[in-house]
């Protein structure tokens, strides 16, 4: 239907010229006058099919009319409410009255309750005893004739007093129409086949490219605006810590082996062999491969002495040991795994191995002994280092727990660092991310002594809530690394979802990560300041 209304158009256009008012043209297979508003949609559809192969140009013009509600069609068929009352009644004294009760019955309730009183009001009937009469003995349905000349023409020749009444009474309503004038475009045809659009394979086969008509290129069209990229909310949050910890002199360790051995995750941190955490109820084994490659060999060593047989000022866990366990791979439960590899390489030098030998081994602090000294020394050298990254755990997941999850660690070896010392960094980075009010309650740790585990108070929540762990680690974890006795490191760790949560106001962790996360909560979330 669209190319044949196209077709009219031009053809129409081709005969006379011009379209002065397309409300003239007869629509093939359009019941509806062309005049109509449906109809002109239809047609301004097939203009600007054909303005946009520039066959055609045409302006619009905007008018207003007005159309029945079902109300105002039902009064031009049936007559209004007020002459099917008086028409309904008896002449006054020629029959007896209607009471209200069989004037309902008779004309519907709606009739009778508004037709009643207009009908007083123009002195059509009137009261005899209980009942009601005709007191005219003949009436002119105004109403009934507004709503036909409304019906056909749109409008009254009586005037906007008369509309205005008839849009209070709900019985009209008001509808913008437009129509258009058409002229002939720079390419104008009678001809309605669309130009190509693209160069095909199959008209270079047939060499029909050669007699195609195509579409012009326009140039200057804008396209459709793209929507620039979103960072989410973890990845913001997780921006302004990484800043905190570059901003006092820390150092990045690269976490991106996200599978583990069970020695690097639970043994080389003296976590025992039969502890809890290492139940398949909550770590991801592999199945395939299911073993690691294996680790330094005089390192294993000293780590497999210390947790069966103790040393280093340890009685052990006397227990037996067992390759198998310490060989098994998984997916890492906490990024102290990595951690544990970093402090390994920088206690290289601790051990007497060549540098060249640690190429991923951290930097030294600044201000750190040149080349010559470090030959007289041990050749321990502080480090300041942290991770933000992903770890796995075999959660029951909730609105507060996920089976994957981002943990931030840090870690500083100095010599003679001491409890109080990590209470005061813990107070200084806690600062920096907006959270001042801190208390320290003792806690257990199988890779630190002492441990502390740190509360924050939530001023929404109203209550102290855990924001962290941390503990200096142990002997046993350090020393068979080849760390000197006075060396002493602090390590904590902190969730990265729980501030993004309590940053944004999140009280599922579901609506944070995963598929329930909303892309527009994404882009329009705020940026963080802590």
């Amino acid at each position: 239907m669209a190319e044949a209304i196209q077709q009219l158009v031009l053809d129409t256009l081709d005969k006379s010229g011009i379209i002065q008012d397309t409300r003239t043209l007869t629509l093939p297979g359009y019941t509806e006058p062309a005049a109509s508003h449906d109809a002109q949609i239809i047609i301004l559809g097939a203009l600007n099919s054909l303005s946009s192969r520039e066959m055609i140009t045409y302006t619009t013009q905007e008018t207003l009319s007005h159309v029945l509600t079902s109300e105002g069609s039902q009064i031009a068929l049936q007559g209004s409410h007020e002459a099917r009352v008086w028409a309904a009644l008896p002449v006054k004294g020629e029959g007896a009255p209607l009471t209200p009760k069989q004037l309902e019955e008779r004309v519907g309730s709606e009739a009778a309750k508004v037709g009643q009183g207009r009908a007083f009001k123009n002195k059509w009937i009137g009261k005899e005893g209980a009942g009601l009469v005709k007191t005219a003995t003949s009436i002119e349905d105004t109403t009934q004739l507004e709503m036909r000349e409304v019906d056909s023409s749109g409008t009254l020749k009586a005037g906007e007093k008369e509309l205005a009444e008839l849009r209070k009474r709900k019985l009209i309503v008001q509808r913008k129409g437009q129509w258009f004038t058409v002229h002939k475009g720079s390419a104008f045809s009678t001809s309605i086949e669309k130009p190509e659009t693209d160069l095909t394979t199959e008209m270079l086969t047939t060499g029909s490219w050669k007699t195609a008509t195509y579409k012009k290129y326009n140039f200057e069209a804008e396209g459709l605006q793209s929507n620039g990229g979103a960072l989410h909310p973890l990845l913001k949050v997780r921006e302004e810590i990484r800043n905190i910890f570059l901003e006092m002199g820390f150092a990045e360790m690269p976490t991106s082996c996200f599978v583990e051995s069970g020695f690097w995750c639970f043994d080389a941190l003296f976590v025992p062999q039969q502890h809890p955490a290492r139940e398949v109820q909550d770590t991801f084994y592999l199945s395939d491969p299911a073993t690691s490659l294996p680790p330094p060999a005089a390192y294993y060593s000293r780590v497999s002495k210390v947790h069966e047989h103790g040393g280093y000022g340890s009685t052990g866990y006397r227990a037996p040991w067992s390759d198998a366990e310490s060989r098994k791979l998984l997916l890492r439960t906490h990024t102290t795994a990595s951690s544990a590899a970093m402090l390994w390489k920088l206690a290289a030098r601790c051990r007497g191995e060549d540098e060249d030998t640690s190429a991923d081994e951290p930097a030294a602090h600044p201000g750190g002994a040149t080349h010559g000294e470090r030959k007289r020394d041990d050749g321990f050298r502080p480090a300041k280092l942290f991770s933000i990254d992903r770890v796995f755990r075999n959660e029951t997941m909730d609105a507060t727990h996920l089976a994957e999850f981002h943990q931030v660690e840090g870690v500083v070896a100095d010599r003679g660092l001491t409890l109080a010392d990590l209470i005061g960094f813990m107070r200084v980075f806690f600062k920096k991310m907006g959270i001042e009010n801190l208390r320290f309650k003792p806690a257990y740790n199988p890779y630190t002594e002492p441990s502390l585990e740190i509360f924050a108070f939530h001023p929404q929540l109203r209550k102290w809530v855990e924001v962290g762990n941390s503990g200096m680690f142990r002997p046993e974890m350090l020393e068979p690394m080849g760390f000197p006795k006075d060396v002493h490191v602090h390590g904590w760790g902190i969730s990265l979802e729980r501030p993004t949560m309590i940053r944004y106001g999140i009280n599922n962790i579901r609506t944070l990560v995963g598929h329930k996360v909303a892309i527009e909560a994404v882009e329009k979330s705020p940026a963080v300041r802590f």
